[in-house]
């Protein structure tokens, strides 16, 4: 649990403005005229007291009220440009931004929830007690914006009117940061004190770049308040460390569901995709995935895209699930993004007319963004995240820089995708009938599974196992994932999880509108299914096969084959499905390859979760019965089987 509006709210002991008339002398003495009568347009006093002792505190040189139009895009976008936080590429509309090559990633060793005495953090993040916090961010953004200009943006996170939307400001000293909210999220100044008093919250996100040096970095911090919804961020600019907006204020929106919203809401690191079934219908797939384990790939094997990232899910009155985005674009990775995979998302980046943020690619010498796995010619030299390139450069140990970070990123707004539907804008969201729960896993899950019952499903998303990426500075190897959403669960893992176990056993929910529940995995390789080889069985097309299978399983026009970890497809469906919507041909060797259950490794992986969830406290009892039922029956198809079933001798 945390505790709402306990102890300091730290900027407001560093600021000391305490009430509205000192507020009020405050904007009048450090905003030009036409700002401050921008900002009178606020009313709400949390807001303008949150924005008055940020201004205390930082000590900017000037105040930018962005109020969402096109001139205050543009001023940022110039303000980018001046600050050299952005340079201009030879496509129009399109920078590069680098942020520091020590700073390519989440400073996960950095970043600390503020805790209050009593308050259960989660055993996987890092806390540092209120106290402590105060000190350590007087210190540190005491005046950290001075000569700089403050940029305020009132956004909500999601469409307007959403039950689940959440209001947020991004109070920040950083041009690229807010121009980066600016692709990301709707600004929405004009109604942003409605939806302050129709949600009875807001959140906030105070940040400064400092200096932007090396040197800097060890003091750099991210800090996200529980008790007031604030986060702090300094002396750093990579995007996942700055713009809270983001995976900040997704912390609070878990807290908000796990706590506050219990078994009615969830707050989901989940893509939102649509299918277009038989008839032109439509069914909505949201699905949770590690990063670099194709959530963005199977967001755009949708015919319909809402999101790649987030997810605010609730059951509507009318007992359906429903989801909304609460972003408006896309951060997303670059590496492996290429015109054979992910042509809709080549088609803005190549082609003029989308606004782009580039991140630590390489810059040729004619102002083109190049990186990792774009299949495209290699250029001889250029400018990339740790300075000047050219081909076959190796780093001090010997090995090869390559042309771009594997975290490198693309910043963009989606509604310029093929696929964009006009229901992201939907305050009543979309009806979800699928939940998918991907990992990197090369030996052992086939390539989709539906959970027997919603615990099945439950335990589907708890088991998810990954790897380590560069999402993340320093980390390594290979690692459980749960949900996809571990990283950004603030509170007790026991807690999240039943969290999960009330939400779709809910009797609120239509038993016809219950969403599926599967598993999805992209990387088994030949070698793991007795072929020669690292290569993947699978190819990325053949995601729209796997998707189109859940959507038809989901209407209830396919069977399926009941195995102890779920339900698997038949090889004449699956056949129909690779020739009409990919035109591939599909053996039976190939089906052999990727659904025979290695029973050894799935006994393997149900002990390695339950080793794992043993040493957590308080967790839902459920998790572990489900757990042991399976390997009890997997045992029992073990000697009636042997190690290896084939999917057609399942009787």
């Amino acid at each position: 649990m945390y505790f709402k509006n306990q102890g300091a709210d730290i900027v407001v002991e560093i600021g000391n403005v305490r009430t509205l008339e000192e507020a009020d002398a405050l904007f009048r003495t450090r905003l030009e005229p036409e700002h401050y009568d921008r900002l009178k347009r606020l009313h709400h006093p949390g807001v303008l007291l949150k924005i008055a002792n940020t201004i205390a505190m930082a000590d900017p040189e000037r105040v930018f009220i962005n109020t969402g139009t096109e001139a205050d895009r543009q001023f940022i976008r110039e303000l980018a440009l001046q600050t050299g936080e952005e340079a201009r590429l030879a496509m129009p509309n399109h920078t590069i931004h680098f942020d520091l090559k020590e700073e390519q990633g989440r400073i996960i060793d950095r970043t600390f929830y503020i805790a209050n005495p009593g308050e259960h953090v989660s055993t996987l993040a890092n806390q540092k007690n209120r106290d402590e916090a105060l000190a350590d961010i007087r210190e540190k953004m005491k005046g950290i914006m001075r000569g700089k200009t403050m940029i305020v943006g009132c956004y909500v996170r999601g469409p307007a009117g959403s039950p689940v939307s959440n209001p947020a400001l991004e109070l920040t000293s950083s041009a690229y940061v807010a121009h980066s909210a600016e692709l990301l999220y709707r600004n929405h100044f004009q109604g942003f004190d409605e939806e302050v008093a129709r949600q009875g919250h807001f959140f906030t996100n105070i940040h400064s770049q400092g200096l932007n040096r090396p040197e800097d970095l060890p003091h750099a911090r991210v800090y996200m308040d529980r008790s007031y919804w604030t986060t702090y961020s300094f002396n750093c600019t990579y995007a996942g460390n700055t713009l809270l907006l983001k995976k900040g204020n997704h912390r609070f929106c878990v807290d908000k569901a796990v706590y506050e919203n219990r078994g009615r809401e969830l707050s989901e690191h989940m893509f939102i995709t649509g299918i277009l079934g038989p008839g032109g219908r439509e069914t909505w797939i949201v699905g949770a995935a590690p990063s670099g384990c194709g959530k963005t790939t199977t967001a755009m094997a949708g015919d319909l895209f809402v999101g790649d990232d987030l997810a605010q899910m609730w059951i509507a009155s009318d007992g359906s699930v429903r989801a909304v985005n609460p972003e408006c674009g896309i951060f997303g990775i670059l590496e492996d993004v290429n015109w054979e995979g992910d042509p809709k998302l080549m088609e803005l980046l190549r082609k003029p007319g989308a606004e782009v943020i580039w991140s630590n690619v390489l810059i040729d010498e004619a102002g083109m963004p190049h990186w990792t796995g774009n299949g495209e010619p290699t250029p001889e030299s250029g400018v990339n995240f740790q300075g000047p390139w050219k081909k076959g450069m190796v780093d001090a140990k010997g090995k090869p820089v390559p042309i771009s970070h594997p975290n490198s990123r693309c910043t963009l707004r989606s509604s310029g995708l093929a696929n964009y539907s006009p229901k992201a804008e939907d305050p009543a969201g979309v009806e979800v009938r699928v939940i998918t729960y991907s990992g990197r896993d090369s030996n052992t899950m086939p390539p989709v599974w539906v959970g027997l019952t919603p615990d099945h499903g439950v335990v589907i998303g708890a088991c998810i196992v990954s790897a380590a990426t560069a999402t993340e500075v320093g980390a390594t190897g290979v690692k459980r994932a749960p949900w996809a959403n571990a990283p950004f669960i603030p509170g007790a893992l026991g807690d999240y999880m039943e969290a999960q176990f009330q939400f779709f056993n809910s009797p609120a929910i239509d038993p016809d509108k219950r969403p599926i529940m599967a598993g999805l995995n992209y990387f088994l390789t030949h070698e793991s299914r007795g072929g020669v080889g690292k290569g993947l069985v699978g190819e990325k097309r053949d995601v729209k096969v796997w998707l189109n299978w859940l959507e038809r399983l989901a209407r209830k026009e396919m069977d399926a084959i009941r195995t102890p970890i779920g339900l698997i497809p038949r090889y004449d469906d699956l056949r129909q499905l690779f020739e009409t919507l990919i035109s591939k041909p599909y053996p039976k060797t190939l089906y052999r390859s990727q659904f025979s259950l290695y029973l050894d490794h799935i006994l393997a992986r149900i002990d390695l979760q339950m080793d794992a969830y043993r040493k957590e406290i308080n967790l839902p009892p459920r998790l572990f019965e489900i757990l042991e039922i399976q390997k009890k029956d997997i045992l029992e198809w073990k000697k009636a089987y042997g190690d290896i079933v084939a999917p057609w001798d399942i009787r």
